[in-house]
């Protein structure tokens, strides 16, 4: 694995290269930049996942703080670059479906890696199904705060979608967590989340195993998205962002919780589109 450090915390990144950590990829989530465990020298590791504390997930489940790049439109399951399945996913590769009809990675994406003062720069081009495009991400360690930085430029000739979400996995207290919501957003009536007067999620009850869980959508205010959570080990988490997501759900089970804030859009030939998450560490403690 790849790591950035300071006298606080330790991050862990997967290697694209490197084929212990290609065992852990899939196609699912991009494969450069792709955080895994960020630990703190006091208190030990900060995120989990949908099978933690396992150290093998599925691929498909993953742990840490992964992004990913869809294929397939949420909701309707319409392709959005892969003809006949077959074509290429941002951040991953060429795929095509294996002998047993799943997709599968037939052509990882190159990456080069360059390591800066305190941040690691990942940076790969792909080409296929008349789409081209080039994607760099940047993971920087600041004190205790965390930057996910990405940039795609659409190098093809024609629109690009770009339909890409965070699926960043929390840890829970005894399988519960709260999480203060921006000022304007709200959250339908559901069986798993309550929301009160301070904007202040909460679960309704604790779920049973990692297949017991609910995925609910958020209302989307206009504030852009920023969000408080509790944390079993820190004093809290703030996860944000510098853009109001399309959509935006939450979902757990019994062994974390995310919120995921998702683009939905295209780029136009030529142009490129930025946009950045910051994860900030509470200090060890409890709020």
């Amino acid at each position: 694995m790849l790591t950035l450090a300071n006298d606080s915390l330790r991050v862990e990144l997967l290697d694209p290269a490197d084929p212990a950590d290609r065992l852990r990829q899939g196609t699912r989530y991009c494969w450069g930049g792709y955080v895994w465990q960020v630990h703190d020298r006091a208190a030990g590791p900060l995120l989990a996942g949908p099978e933690w504390p396992h150290d093998r997930p599925t691929p498909f489940n993953g742990q840490g703080l992964p992004e990913s790049f869809r294929h397939a439109a949420f909701g309707t399951g319409r392709p959005l670059i892969l003809k006949e399945r077959r074509g290429f996913i941002i951040g991953i590769g060429d795929v095509a479906p294996n002998m047993a009809g799943e997709l599968a990675v037939t052509e990882p994406c190159i990456w080069s890696i360059t390591a800066l003062p305190g941040a690691l720069e990942f940076c790969t081009a792909q080409v296929g199904n008349g789409y081209a495009c080039q994607l760099t991400r940047r993971i920087a360690l600041e004190g205790r705060t965390l930057v996910s930085a990405s940039q795609l430029t659409n190098t093809g000739a024609g629109p690009l979608p770009l339909h890409w979400f965070a699926h960043p996995f929390f840890a829970l207290t005894d399988r519960l967590l709260t999480c203060d919501l921006p000022a304007g957003w709200g959250l339908n009536e559901n069986v798993g989340y309550a929301l009160d007067a301070n904007n202040r999620l909460s679960f309704k009850r604790r779920f049973l195993h990692r297949d017991d869980g609910h995925f609910e959508p958020l209302r989307i205010g206009a504030a852009p998205f920023r969000v408080t959570l509790s944390h079993p080990a820190l004093t809290g988490l703030v996860m944000a962002a510098d853009f109001t997501p399309d959509f935006c759900p939450v979902w757990g089970n019994s062994n974390t919780w995310s919120v995921e804030p998702y683009l939905q859009t295209e780029v136009a030939p030529g142009a490129t589109r930025a946009w950045t998450l910051r994860y900030e560490f509470g200090l060890p403690g409890t709020a």
